[in-house]
């Protein structure tokens, strides 16, 4: 992260995240740190209390992810599901334990941020607070609850993938009575999307990113809450039916006829759909996205250990706003994103300069500035990267002399040379939005002092979801 002149290092304090109390809760946070990326995924996450005359801290949520406005609230619970030969009455003691309660919490969560989101601290001695603002009147709150050991249970008794059946016939709570059926608990609330096992596993491992994972939320709330009744024998053939479907707006949404007031959605749309040649070789396809991940990571690490180099200003949230950026790219974005910082590091000699823009695919999207710099054998550390990073500078300000329309500009540079074992990377965010004469003046005397994207040669490309295969069946 830089976005200083200087060869000055700031450090600050580590940020220790909980591993979870429970295999459950350790589980889950495995999965969010893949799926969030590990800045933006906290664990076990308190509130301070007054006891007498001592501050103890409460648990407010199992996890909870805090990405811009996007919030998402976790409650995971491990109940195991009871064996006395009545199912309807072993159904209702484990909802009212597993769903029930954990919804509460999750309502109570959402109460607490949005009222005090400053109170928030990620260990239960309240010594160390959340590392970055959290939003609460114009935050977007998805509140999931996680409810372990039913999907045995349901795959026993009605076979299947074990994932709890949607009917939104089903209102409040307390009319949850058939079991593994699972509607709105709560139609005055925020609502409660309900994971088993078997569906945590194929959302978080589908929806691998914070935008596609948000979006589905979205739209299956909308769906649910529409007025219509929805019948679905897992939520799986929900998800299948949301990824093969595209509204006006080319996002991925449930599109059902107008007319229809009743849709029954029976098993086996999900088993197709991942069986699909098309959904294989998007898997295949998306191998190179992981690149733009680990890319992220990279920074996270080092902020989270207090260990990033030439930052400015010295703190977690300079870190955290630009990385944003690179972690709301969707998983199809990710991977040309990914191809494009592949292509270049194997296309560039270790003693030459090369440099690549990238314009955004969505209006509000960062325009990415990449940078591949020689390193000096004759100069220290210290001032090879100092120049690097001038130079990155100096690239992000002539990038918005050529495309004036640009507000996010990100720029990531490292060395050249795709076999550097010393690698080394930088990033430097820039807001254009007050961008002033005196900034295009400066901007174009260092594009001509240094030839930075004189004669620019452009390409254009197109990166399909689901890449053409030979099938008549298509997604």
């Amino acid at each position: 992260m830089a976005q200083m002149t200087s060869s000055e290092k700031p450090h600050w304090s580590p940020i220790k995240r909980s591993e979870g109390v429970t295999p459950a809760e350790r589980y889950l946070k495995r999965l969010c740190d893949s799926t969030f990326l590990t800045l933006w995924s906290y664990p076990t996450v308190y509130r301070d209390q007054r006891s007498g005359t001592h501050t103890i801290g409460k648990e407010v949520c199992d996890l909870l992810v805090v990405f811009g406005e996007d919030i998402i609230i976790f409650s995971d619970k491990y109940c195991s599901f009871p064996e006395t030969g009545n199912l309807e009455l072993e159904w209702s003691r484990w909802f009212r334990h597993a769903i029930t309660k954990s919804a509460h919490q999750a309502w109570g969560a959402e109460r607490w941020i949005r009222s005090y989101p400053e109170r928030l601290f990620l260990d239960g001695g309240c010594t160390q607070r959340f590392p970055f603002s959290v939003p609460s009147r114009q935050a977007r709150f998805h509140l999931v609850v996680v409810a372990h050991d039913v999907a045995r249970r349901c795959a026993q008794e009605l076979g299947g993938s074990g994932s709890l059946m949607i009917d939104t016939d089903l209102r409040g709570a307390s009319n949850h009575c058939i079991p593994f059926m699972i509607g709105d608990l709560d139609p005055r609330k925020s609502f409660i999307h309900v994971l088993d096992d078997a569906s945590l596993n194929i959302l978080l491992q589908t929806l691998d990113t914070i935008s596609d994972f948000t979006a589905y939320l979205r739209k299956k709330e909308e769906l649910l809450r529409s007025g219509k009744t929805i019948a679905a024998a897992g939520e799986e053939e929900l998800l299948a039916c949301y990824l093969k479907d595209m509204n006006s707006n080319g996002e991925h949404d449930f599109v059902f006829p107008e007319e229809f007031n009743c849709i029954i959605l029976e098993e086996g749309f999900w088993k197709a759909f991942e069986k699909n040649p098309q959904r294989l070789a998007q898997i295949k396809a998306n191998d190179v996205s992981y690149l733009w991940d680990r890319l992220i990571e990279t920074f996270n690490y080092n902020a989270l250990n207090g260990t990033q180099e030439y930052c400015w200003p010295a703190a977690v949230t300079t870190i955290e706003t630009t990385m944003r950026f690179l972690a709301r790219e969707s998983r199809t974005r990710r991977r040309m994103l990914g191809r494009a910082i592949e292509e270049i590091l194997a296309s560039t000699p270790p003693n030459i300069r090369a440099l690549r823009v990238i314009v955004p695919s969505k209006i509000g999207y960062p325009y990415y500035v990449f940078l591949l710099f020689p390193v000096s054998p004759k100069h220290s550390y210290e001032t090879n990267r100092t120049a690097r990073l001038n130079y990155l500078k100096a690239c992000c300000q002539v990038t918005k002399t050529k495309f004036p329309e640009a507000l996010d500009i990100v720029g990531i540079a490292t060395e050249s040379g795709i076999d550097n074992q010393s690698r080394s990377e930088d990033a430097v965010y820039i807001n254009a939005r007050c961008w002033t004469d005196e900034n295009d003046r400066t901007a174009r005397a260092l594009q001509q002092e240094l030839g930075i994207l004189v004669s620019p040669t452009q390409m254009r490309g197109m990166e399909r979801e689901y890449p053409d295969v030979a099938t008549s069946n298509s997604i």
